[in-house]
């Protein structure tokens, strides 16, 4: 059974979202604030944890990156905070999904059940029981650990990012619009104005070229994004 931690001070939201978890069949540990979450996290194994941002004694802003250090679990930030940037921000620290309070609670179970099949049936093993691994150029993605390397020097992504990468990896002479890669790496509905495609493509290429000079994602102005062809 997937085991759900659900990190919120609130205990009406708090008991609401287990409750309706353990209806749609998840186990569910709650935690009240942000060190009680942290505690779970580094004592025992989720299938995804559900965090709030206000909390006492930890804010979700800086539980987020403990949670994805010490676990390769998705996180669903659930918070009062309904501004684009604050959305990006938690995206591109990795939080895998983001709701604005008041939320509809069958939205929520339907995104979490999004998340946990994304992560436990995503493996890129192949037949043989090798791991899956899409390169072009220099640049590697091992699809099955979700870890990427340029020149052989590994290099860090979010898996936003890294999804980003798969996609582009796997059409390299096909141009994608924004909303193809949001639908790709978020599963969820585009807002076209929305900043954060652009945000995970300007950090992919700050973290390849601290490795290398390289370019890897081209621009094609008006349409989208590509894989930069080597001259």
């Amino acid at each position: 059974m997937n085991r759900i931690l659900i990190i919120e001070d609130d205990t009406d939201i708090n008991n609401m979202m287990a409750e309706a978890l353990q209806k749609a069949g998840y186990e569910c540990t709650q935690a009240f604030s942000g060190t009680e979450g942290l505690l779970y996290i580094e004592r025992d194994a989720f299938s995804l944890a559900v965090l709030d941002l206000m909390l006492p004694g930890m804010n979700g802003e800086k539980l987020l990156p403990q949670i994805k250090e010490k676990q390769n679990i998705p996180v669903i930030v659930v918070s009062a905070k309904d501004s684009i940037d604050s959305k990006v921000g938690l995206l591109t620290s990795g939080a895998e999904d983001y709701l604005t309070k008041p939320f509809d609670i069958q939205e929520f179970i339907a995104r979490v059940g999004v998340q946990i099949r994304r992560f436990s049936g995503q493996g890129g093993k192949s037949s043989a029981g090798e791991e899956t691994v899409l390169s072009y150029r220099e640049l590697e993605l091992y699809t099955d650990s979700y870890t990427a390397a340029v020149c052989g020097k590994p290099v860090e992504l979010t898996r936003q990012e890294f999804k980003i990468l798969e996609l582009l990896l796997k059409y390299p002479n096909k141009v994608f619009s924004k909303q193809d890669i949001y639908d790709y790496a978020w599963d969820d509905i585009y807002i076209g104005e929305d900043k954060t495609v652009n945000v995970h493509i300007s950090n992919i290429r700050k973290k390849l070229k601290a490795v290398t000079e390289a370019e890897y994602i081209e621009t094609v102005w008006g349409i989208g994004f590509r894989l930069k062809k080597q001259l």
